[in-house]
């Protein structure tokens, strides 16, 4: 199995690689923690000194599985089971939401369910396919994240922009409270509505950012600088990125009807970004994928915030 990726289910194909037992249809939370590996509870317990000396404040958790230990936290750290931190997403169900995939990373310190909404959209005449990520830590680097990852269905980019009117990523606490877990569902789908509206708000604008060739060569050039002390080898890498680039920008197929704008050389760079080989693919290099679907991608952020500005 790669590296970092320890269980996972998948429905039809998996997003974003080809690990995992697939399963024919999406299946309820319940099950889905079951298919994914993700049916175990984290136990908190004291720590040691190798004089056996208790560690004062500080305790590590544990899964009940394996006894694995997945992270030394404080005593002010509460754990959030999997089956909690992911409940809430039952009421989502209601609404039709369907699990996609999920599963842990990382020996268990981090945990996954990818959930596709049930609305498609239509946005500058293409159709756009909105998912929900939702992320749990059990190393204490993080609570729970909730985040909408909307795919242009015609290339399978990803086109999760930061806007300034509307998130795309939030955190979340469980209560405990059902009444509480339901208002929870419900704002995430109404977050997700406000995202996606102001998403396709966004696109018409840039469609409407007129880009000369010239333009598009020269924030290319800024999204893949070349250093004034690179070596031969370095400078040789970024051209063939910058051509790369290029060509998804010029020659893409699926862009040829678009017109030269800002949003064509957004969807360009969000397909580089997507879906490049790497000069050089690291034994985490799909973990890291991943995370940038979850967090961001710091390369189509840039190039929307270049266009915009403009």
């Amino acid at each position: 199995m790669a590296a970092n990726v320890e269980s996972m289910f998948y429905v039809r194909e998996t997003p974003w690689h080809s690990l995992g037992t697939k399963v024919k249809e999406a299946p309820a939370s319940n099950d889905a923690l079951i298919l994914a590996g993700l049916n175990w509870q984290v136990l908190q317990e004291p720590i040691f000194t190798a004089a056996s000396e208790p560690i004062e404040g500080y305790k590590v958790n544990v899964r009940d599985s394996d006894r694995k230990a997945l992270g030394v936290v404080t005593d002010r750290y509460k754990v959030i089971q999997n089956n909690e931190a992911f409940a809430f997403t039952d009421e989502l169900l209601g609404e039709g939401v369907r699990y996609e995939t999920a599963g842990s990373l990382q020996g268990g310190k981090k945990v996954w369910l990818l959930a596709h909404m049930p609305r498609e959209y239509i946005i500058s005449g293409e159709q756009i396919s909105p998912y929900l990520v939702f992320s749990n830590t059990h190393d204490g680097s993080g609570a729970i994240k909730v985040a909408l990852t909307p795919i242009r269905v015609v290339c399978q980019n990803t086109l999760n922009l930061a806007l300034a009117k509307a998130n795309r990523c939030w955190s979340m606490i469980h209560t405990g409270d059902i009444h509480e877990k339901m208002q929870e569902a419900r704002d995430t789908l109404l977050r997700a509505e406000n995202y996606m509206q102001e998403l396709g708000q966004e696109f018409e604008n840039l469609r409407m950012k007129k880009l000369s060739d010239r333009q598009v060569t020269e924030y290319i050039e800024i999204l893949l600088p070349l250093e004034d002390n690179s070596t031969p080898q370095q400078t040789k890498n970024i051209r063939k990125l910058r051509e790369d680039m290029k060509m998804r920008y010029f020659d893409a197929p699926d862009l040829q009807h678009v017109g030269k704008n800002a949003y064509r050389f957004v969807n360009a760079v969000s397909d580089f970004a997507t879906h490049a080989e790497p000069l050089r693919k690291t034994a985490n290099y799909k973990e890291n994928l991943f995370a940038r679907t979850m967090e961001g991608n710091p390369l189509i952020d840039k190039a929307y915030q270049m266009v915009y500005a403009a």
